[in-house]
């Protein structure tokens, strides 16, 4: 049996706490920078204010990201995860679908109607970044689109909408119809209870012309 304090063992133990070190050093990096894209956006939270922020030098946040552009998908990649969690949680109430759906959205205006420049630096940068960037951030909102998957499937299946319904068509509406808000709450100054009204209105105007839909195939 190898003794604890063998050079080995000590090895191990200076690894772990160096470990320990890089990731409390990401997290403050990107708490820094999360703070920073929320009150200016993209372009104005620089490299160095970002380490300012996080009590560090710029080579730390070097140590840690690429550039700022791989700092900021981090930093959504992890926000989007956490926005998921609210929403889902949000929608796990009674109801028909599009209450749920109303819900779930509602909760995701109020988990970063707090950030918008960072909402807007995310629908800024998402006409301009690479391919592989893309690709990530399709990846990074798979938890939504899959909440947005499973409760138009409820829809489809209780007859609130057409059962054959394009179900891509018809989140993809809602998803616009959700994102535009941000635009009315940066620009008209609306607030979570507007920005829902709204919402809920939309939504049930979309299911609306979905069960039309149902109603003359059944006609037909």
């Amino acid at each position: 049996m190898r003794d604890a304090s063998s050079p080995s063992a000590d090895s191990g133990a200076a690894m772990n706490r160096r470990q320990a070190a890089k990731v409390r050093t990401r997290g403050k990096v990107m708490a820094s920078a999360r703070d920073l894209f929320a009150q200016r956006g993209y372009d104005p939270a620089t490299i160095r204010d970002i380490a300012k922020g996080a009590g560090m030098s710029t080579g730390a946040v070097f140590a840690n990201f690429q550039d700022k552009a791989e700092l900021f998908e981090a930093v959504l990649a992890e926000d989007l995860a956490r926005v998921a969690g609210e929403m889902k949680a949000a929608a796990q109430t009674d109801g028909p679908a599009r209450r749920r759906l109303t819900a779930a959205l509602t909760a995701g205006y109020r988990a970063t109607l707090d950030q918008l420049p960072l909402v807007q630096a995310v629908v800024a940068r998402g006409w301009f970044h690479p391919a592989d960037a893309e690709r990530r951030a399709r990846e990074a909102m798979r938890p939504l689109n899959g909440l947005m998957t499973e409760l138009l499937s409820g829809a489809a299946a209780r007859g609130e909408i057409a059962r054959d319904a394009d179900l891509d068509l018809i989140g993809g509406m809602i998803w616009t119809a959700f994102v535009s808000g941000f635009r009315r709450a940066a620009y008209d100054g609306q607030d979570l209870k507007a920005l829902s009204t709204a919402l809920e209105r939309q939504i049930d105007l979309i299911f609306a012309g979905a069960r039309q839909q149902q109603a003359q195939l059944s006609a037909a």
